[in-house]
């Protein structure tokens, strides 16, 4: 009886269904054997013959990578190697069709001739996105976004010079700053640079089917709402286009127009303020259907990546009207802003390490607070040794009321920007206590800031909030 129990139980496992929720994006292969193991489907045998076939790879890796000079390397290079090898494993087997077919066609793989697959799998997937960058920099647009113009002209370049198909083909090996409407975190390496540049000449496509006149004087219009420097923030382009070709086709525009007037916004806070959730669904769906239409886009990969943002628009929209601030998800025509107080800040007064270090121990060493406030006072003229020295953590409790006492209201105010910079993007910032006090913070400096600005009364709150807007403190020295 025992016997028969077991071989039921052999079957029964057997019979189990793969979980796809158990296979990882960035692990496939490793998740396809614990499934197998765990549904049956693959033996304890059959998974230590491929682990054991993965180590083999490994050494001759290692050895490659020598240039067959030593067989062994430090813990942290052999990890790397092995996690390329696993990047080109998992390229290979993420070309069956599903994963009872990957499963399957474990059992009986040739565990070397698989990595090798993989490797060329990677390779030609190098070659596609060679081409796609091409593409994306011949159609690239004329805008003053400099995370947007870096990322095209300086980071995926650097990518596509030091991408190593062998040894680290999980790496991205660039620093992409500028975000896409829509991006897949869970890819690495070329895999990840691939799907990046095809979703951003999607939206080079549709954006450029707007003057550049037009998409210029968006961005002015959006930085004069935000109180920003639009030309280094972080933002996506083709997001803010696409939501304002929206809002112009709603409010009785042409759907190649970005520019929002006072009348046609007073039209759409009517409509929105007025309507349930469904009814902006609704309105949001009609709007893009439209937009698509007028444009003649046909192209169903663009179609459904609007689609989604769409999604992520009427959710905006649905919280906006909530506190009745539609602005700035619609970006209206501004006044010009006055200009803006900059103090310049001069590279030159800025302290080398060595002498920053030894200001922090005299700081540290002052015998009372007074005579700390005035060592800073006297000694720091930027405002990039000034917050270095916020965080070097040589204050404490007290002290850092007492040093922004000696703060005038523009200092504070440079110093808001730093603490509220989340609030301010996104203008749930209004100058009051109250507001003020819902920050929260894990930065010692910017807790007391915070319980400072809240005791200077209301007047000079109100007074700082009016400086936040007209200064620029990425070019400012607080002395």
């Amino acid at each position: 009886m025992k016997p028969e129990n077991r071989n039921a139980g052999r079957e029964l496992a057997a019979q189990g269904h793969i979980n796809r929720a158990n296979l990882k994006q960035n692990q496939y292969t490793l998740s396809l054997l614990q499934e197998g193991l765990r549904t049956g489907r693959l033996l304890s045998r059959e998974v230590f013959h491929i682990q054991n076939e993965w180590m083999n790879i490994l050494q001759d890796l290692i050895r490659r990578y020598t240039r067959e000079e030593s067989s062994s390397v430090a813990v942290e290079t052999a990890e790397g190697l092995l996690t390329s090898i696993m990047y080109a494993v998992d390229a290979y087997m993420l070309r069956c069709a599903d994963p009872e077919q990957a499963i399957a066609y474990l059992k009986t793989a040739d565990v070397r001739q698989m990595y090798e697959g993989g490797i060329d799998a990677v390779r030609e997937c190098f070659e596609d996105t060679k081409l796609l960058y091409k593409e994306v920099d011949r159609t690239k647009l004329d805008v003053a976004v400099e995370a947007y113009r870096l990322t095209i002209e300086e980071s995926v370049p650097v990518f596509l010079r030091k991408y190593s198909i062998i040894f680290d083909a999980h790496h991205t090996m660039a620093s992409i700053d500028y975000p896409l409407a829509i991006d897949d975190m869970r890819l690495q390496g070329v895999y990840y640079i691939r799907q990046y540049l095809e979703k951003l000449n999607m939206e080079n496509r549709f954006c450029r089917l707007f003057s550049s006149q037009d998409l210029q004087h968006m961005l002015c219009n959006y930085g004069i709402l935000c109180g920003f420097d639009y030309r280094i923030e972080l933002f996506n382009l083709f997001e803010l286009t696409l939501n304002n070709a929206v809002f112009s086709v709603l409010s009785g525009g042409d759907a190649d127009q970005t520019r929002i007037s006072a009348f046609q916004f007073e039209r759409l806070e009517r409509l929105f303020l007025q309507s349930d959730a469904a009814r902006i669904e609704s309105s949001i769906r009609e709007g893009m259907d439209r937009l698509r239409r007028d444009l003649q886009i046909n192209d169903p990969g663009l179609t459904e990546y609007m689609n989604r943002c769409g999604s992520g628009l009427i959710q905006r929209i649905v919280n906006a009207k909530h506190r009745n601030r539609l602005q700035p998800i619609i970006i209206t025509e501004q006044e010009e802003k006055p200009k803006s107080i900059l103090i310049s800040f001069k590279e030159e007064d800025r302290m080398t390490d060595s002498r920053f270090r030894i200001l922090v121990r005299q700081v540290m060493e002052c015998p009372t607070t007074e005579a700390k406030v005035r060592l800073i006072r006297s000694s720091i003229h930027s405002l990039y040794d000034y917050i270095d020295l916020l965080n070097s953590d040589c204050l404490f409790g007290d002290e850092y009321d007492t040093l922004f006492q000696t703060l005038g209201e523009a200092e504070l105010a440079i110093l808001a920007k730093i603490v509220f910079y989340e609030e301010l993007r996104s203008d749930t910032l209004d100058g009051s206590s109250a507001a003020i006090k819902k920050k929260t913070t894990g930065i010692e400096w910017q807790k007391h800031y915070i319980d400072y600005i809240q005791s200077v009364g209301q007047d000079r709150i109100a007074l700082i909030d009016k400086l936040i807007r007209r200064i620029d403190y990425e070019e400012t020295s607080l002395y």
